[in-house]
């Protein structure tokens, strides 16, 4: 619970978690000298990995089990022999992992441009398998093109998506598959966007954790239109660092060169990786991790006086600096670096801003009444303070996110406004839920209490539209939210030094 000073499971000893264990138990190793690192890095070693390449589990099949091995032994053989190139990789994909890779998509995943669903292709599995199988070793396998969607981003406008047909992501997903182990090892600690083990909520502790330590200023920064500008040929370049088989590099570049369908026209794209397919984050990984990731952590060595850390989701980063000479220095090298790559920083997004423990400090004697605050994966981070006066990190919703939020609640709640209300109680149920666990964290509370009390009201209003009566009573309104009563706000998330503190 809240103390209304931003104080619910507020962090005691941040310092605890800055390098999250994969273990049980944070081990007790020493640290070395080098303190600018992040959480996740490199400082306990990689004896253990957060998360699974492939399942464990027993597999529905004899012939599933050899597949799977077999990704096992790639990434165990991408762990021991870390410069090694990789051949003969796509003599992995055969029937077997293309079922594993057909039974792990969504069965309800929309279709592309030939319509087939999920459903449909499963009627003839077996056959429809094998022939793929037959086309991709023969390299007669062509991708078509993507349908491109947009949906809406809660700022008025949209984000494009691409589709693939059912048949490209059984072979997208079957490729991420065997390529995901080898990459798995060379990704360093900071990059946290759509790897296994590594959700959002492991990103939010690692900034967190950097934050409280020696953290004066941050540089949030955002790339434009980063999936839609990516070079093929510096892609191809990368995938060639670690592939040495060439039908494999050359199966991934067809899907960048399928070209997109959009308004019954094919459109032929020369650059860009279309969001939407199963292998577009692991591509868009491998493109930062040459680009950005590997030079970003020569930089901080040799040019950086102070401390530096560095927190990225795909292609959102923050990074967290001692001193203001650094975080002004950065600014320009990574514009010039991401010039080099076909990339541009965005210059509205991309902010340099006084941030931690002194910012309440510098802003007043600035004549600013508070500090500059930075939005990440959903949430607003604050400079605040506590009762004590000491530094306080705090986390809101975002407004934007937020209000894009209740906004498609309420014209949903348009459509089921004739359900039963015990189906749209159900239904709003498991939608607060799923807020609360993704945005319980501490010093939130407020916020989602704002919510949950919105998306009450709005609910209450439609059913009230349904008859032409008067509105509800005070002793209606009761009743009724006590007959259908929706999920209480909590703290899901705990501080990281509480998460990971052990039994």
């Amino acid at each position: 619970m809240s103390d209304g000073h931003g104080r619910e499971g507020e962090c005691r000893n941040p310092q605890q978690s800055f390098e999250e264990s994969d273990a049980h138990i944070v081990p007790t190793c020493k640290k070395s000298t080098n303190s600018r690192v992040t959480p996740e890095e490199s400082m306990e070693g990689r004896c253990a990995t957060n998360g699974k390449f492939a399942s464990r589990n027993a597999p529905r099949t004899q012939d599933r089990a050899g597949a799977l091995t077999s990704l096992e032994r790639i990434g165990q053989r991408a762990k021991e022999k870390k410069g090694e190139r990789f051949t003969n990789l796509l003599s992995h994909i055969k029937v077997p992992l293309l079922e594993e890779a057909y039974n792990r998509l969504k069965k309800n995943v929309a279709p592309g441009v030939d319509g087939i669903t999920w459903q449909k292709y499963g009627e003839k599995l077996d056959v429809r398998l094998h022939d793929l199988q037959d086309r991709i070793h023969r390299g007669s396998y062509h991708p078509q093109p993507v349908r491109r969607v947009h949906i809406p981003k809660g700022d008025g406008r949209t984000r494009p998506l691409g589709i693939p047909s059912l048949e490209d992501k059984i072979v997208q997903q079957a490729a991420r598959m065997i390529l995901e182990p080898i990459y798995e090892q060379e990704f360093l600690g900071f990059s946290y966007g759509f790897r296994p083990g590594r959700s959002q909520h492991r990103a939010l502790d690692a900034l967190a954790a950097a934050i409280y330590r020696k953290v004066g200023w941050v540089l949030d920064a955002d790339i434009r239109a980063f999936y839609d500008t990516i070079d093929h040929g510096w892609m191809q370049k990368f995938l060639e660092h670690k592939i040495a088989d060439r039908r494999m590099v050359r199966l991934v570049m067809k899907w960048l060169h399928a070209g997109v369908m959009e308004g019954g026209e094919l459109r032929v794209v020369e650059e860009g990786a279309p969001q939407g397919g199963g292998i577009c984050p692991l591509l868009s990984n491998i493109y930062l991790h040459y680009v950005l990731d590997l030079w970003v952590q020569q930089w901080r060595k040799r040019h950086a006086r102070g401390e530096v850390y560095v927190v990225r989701y795909a292609d959102d980063q923050v990074m967290g600096f001692q001193y203001e000479q650094d975080v002004r220095a950065m600014r320009t090298a990574m514009a010039e670096r991401l010039a080099k790559f076909g990339l541009e920083l965005h210059p509205d997004k991309t902010r340099v801003i006084r941030f931690g423990r002194y910012a309440l400090k510098d802003c007043k004697r600035d004549g600013r009444t508070r500090p500059a605050t930075f939005d990440f994966l959903g949430f607003t981070h604050i400079s605040g303070t506590r009762r004590d006066g000491t530094f306080q990190l705090l986390r809101r919703t975002s407004r934007k996110k937020r209000a894009a939020k209740l906004s498609r609640l309420r014209e949903e709640m348009r459509q089921r406004m004739h359900d039963p209300p015990k189906a749209q109680h159900r239904w709003l149920c498991a939608v607060i839920r799923g807020h609360i666990n993704y945005y319980g964290v501490p010093t939130n509370l407020r916020a989602l209490a704002s919510f949950r009390r919105n998306v009450e009201h709005a609910w209450q209003r439609q059913l009230q539209r349904r008859s032409q009566r008067a509105r509800w009573t005070v002793e209606k309104t009761k009743r009724f939210e006590t007959l259908y009563p929706l999920p209480t706000p909590r703290i899901v998330h705990p501080w990281p030094d509480r998460r990971f503190a052990g039994p």
